[in-house]
């Protein structure tokens, strides 16, 4: 079976598409604290993947049951069909699923604040190296140096929120490490799917295998779950808005970028956190907090600088 192109999406698109979703990440802090305190965070993570999975079969149901009008087709293919390597499937399922219960779990013992910057902090680190090393497409200097000030600002305002009570575990480090990594493979995976299917497909294989994976875990990690009303509407939410609708637009985006940039444009998550803490809870921040928001800014502007520049790069090549 023979699938339509993707639709090839400019530099400038995939920078602006990647950063709404980082916007629609950023809003995950306030949403949980307006509704989910009472639900374990394992559980809260698994309902938010299966939820999005949910979301990403209805959107493909919408979209067959549009174009079928023009010619027949199956509504969940099989991957193999579409030139997919279910190895890779599932692996970006395993990055997802694992990036929300190892987050949560190193958070649990680390803290929230040191456990968000290790992270965030460790993602586009993580996926330049992978990058490098497996893809044989090294980063530019341009491109690490404004990911290196990102990640200073974006440490600087997480622990600007204070490290908490909890003492530093080795463990948790961890975890938080293998958070980041999880994350970073799975974008650079996700990448090499939506170069041969529709976002919403991959998504849609790659969150169906994630929650199948995070279930479980939470129900060994926390017991059976204790959902209240406000705790399902903030799993709602999660669900559609922060894993459906953001990854969509993140793996749109994905097709005009590479991995390792949407990685580092996702710092301007904790930037949205920033401001809706500021605006929605009315929480004060000192000047760390803003100094770092000023550093993230500034490295995330290098990063697509030199991305933009690679770009040109490659669009000059003879071929």
């Amino acid at each position: 079976m023979t699938h339509p192109p993707a639709h090839p999406v400019s530099p400038a698109l995939g920078v602006a598409l990647v950063s709404i979703a980082a916007v629609f990440w950023g809003t995950t802090g306030t949403a949980q604290s307006l509704g989910a305190q009472g639900l374990s965070p394992y559980w809260l993570g698994a309902a938010q993947l299966a939820v999005s999975a949910v979301f990403y079969a209805v959107l493909r149901w919408a979209m067959v049951r549009r174009r079928r009008k023009s010619g027949g087709q199956p509504l969940f293919p099989r991957p193999s069909g579409l030139g997919l390597d279910m190895r890779l499937i599932a692996l970006a399922a395993a990055g997802i699923g694992g990036y929300s219960i190892c987050f949560y779990a190193g958070v649990k013992l680390t803290g929230v604040a040191v456990g968000t910057a290790v992270a965030i902090g460790s993602s586009p680190i993580w996926a330049g190296l992978m990058q490098a090393v497996f893809l044989r497409t090294p980063l530019s200097a341009l491109w690490w140096c404004g990911t290196a000030v990102s990640i200073t600002g974006g440490v600087a305002m997480a622990l600007g929120k204070g490290a908490g009570a909890a003492p530093l575990s080795a463990g948790g480090l961890l975890l938080c490490l293998l958070a980041g990594l999880s994350y970073a493979a799975y974008a650079l995976i996700n990448k090499r799917l939506v170069a041969h299917v529709s976002p919403g497909l991959a998504n849609f294989y790659v969150f169906s295998g994630a929650a199948l994976f995070a279930v479980p875990v939470a129900f060994l990690l926390a017991g059976a779950p204790r959902f209240s009303l406000p705790s399902l509407l903030v799993a709602a939410y999660l669900g559609v808005v922060v894993s459906g609708m953001a990854h969509a637009l993140f793996s749109t985006g994905l097709r005009g970028i590479s991995g390792p940039t949407g990685v580092t444009l996702s710092l301007i998550e904790p930037v949205a956190a920033f401001v809706l803490a500021i605006w929605v809870v009315g929480e004060r921040q000192g000047l760390q907090s803003w100094t770092g928001l000023a550093l993230v800014m500034t490295g995330l502007l290098v990063v697509v600088r030199a991305e933009l520049r690679a770009s040109r790069t490659v669009q000059v090549l003879p071929t």
